[in-house]
């Protein structure tokens, strides 16, 4: 079965799954009617898909297959086992999406894109896929060279695409997980209820929880937070200043960080 197959049965049963869990188990009360939410984020995540196949000649895994045949990148270098190759691999490239997601919320020209993320009025699973192009262009440029870098294992390639699409869907989701289950499973990887406090109106909240994968690396780096101040179920999510219903719409939201005003840093304190 090829890599393109397996990814997208894995992306659809978890937003089937999600879906389900989300109707019958909610954490959180929804504002917006998701009925204008989830098509656009739907589509943005379709258009991207589209849009990046189109420029980029070559991707993660054909780029590590290119690697492992002309002996490049660190792993590709070094004679070790192939499971700890993929180990290695696995860690290093969540470690890089964790640096990431920091320097786009520090650095004012992808903060212009990635903000876009940020004023999703709700959360749910759909938020997971609500990112512009450009970020994508962004993102896709530090993959492939991190692929360069560390030569991984197609495999490990594959695997940590399978992953990072099912956890991005996951911690996003507005599902109730009981809070002891919920502290046992984030001592590995994000929570919902981890990933929440990221999406919160408050800089001092919005600006920590930044993994997607595992939690280690807040935890590690100093940007851990338990909970909002304001406890979940009183939680404002989304950007202070950003609020009008356009956020919402599909064919406005990729012009939206090309307006002057979209710039700003702007959350509540």
């Amino acid at each position: 079965m090829s890599e393109t197959v397996v990814r997208l049965l894995a992306f659809l049963i978890v937003i089937v799954l999600l879906n389900i869990w989300e109707f019958l188990s909610p954490r959180i009360n929804r504002n917006h009617s998701r009925k204008k939410r989830l098509p656009s984020n739907y589509l943005l995540a379709g258009g991207n898909i589209l849009f990046l196949q189109l420029i980029f000649p070559v991707l993660p895994v054909a780029l590590a297959l290119f690697a492992k045949d002309n002996n490049l990148g660190l792993l590709n270098y070094f004679d070790i086992s192939r499971g700890l190759s993929i180990l290695i691999s696995l860690l290093v490239l969540d470690l890089v999406i964790y640096l990431q997601h920091v320097m786009f919320h520090a650095i004012p020209l992808f903060w212009r894109f990635h903000m876009m993320h940020h004023t999703d009025l709700d959360l749910d699973h759909s938020s997971g896929l609500r990112f512009h192009p450009v970020e994508h262009v962004f993102s896709m440029l530090i993959k492939l060279a991190s692929v360069l870098l560390i030569g991984p294992p197609v495999i490990a390639v594959i695997i940590f695409e399978i992953i990072l699409n099912v956890l991005a869907m996951f911690n996003h989701s507005n599902i109730y997980i009981p809070i002891k289950l919920d502290k046992l499973i984030r001592a590995l990887i994000v929570t919902p209820d981890m990933h929440r406090v990221h999406h919160s109106v408050k800089i001092r909240e919005t600006n920590s929880n930044f993994g997607f994968n595992l939690s280690w690396w807040d935890r590690i780096f100093g940007t851990y937070k338990y909970a909002p101040d304001s406890g979940h179920n009183h939680i404002r999510i989304g950007h202070a200043l950003h609020r009008e219903e356009d956020v919402l719409n599909i064919w406005k939201l990729p012009f939206h960080p090309f307006q002057a005003s979209r710039g700003n840093y702007l959350f509540i304190k």
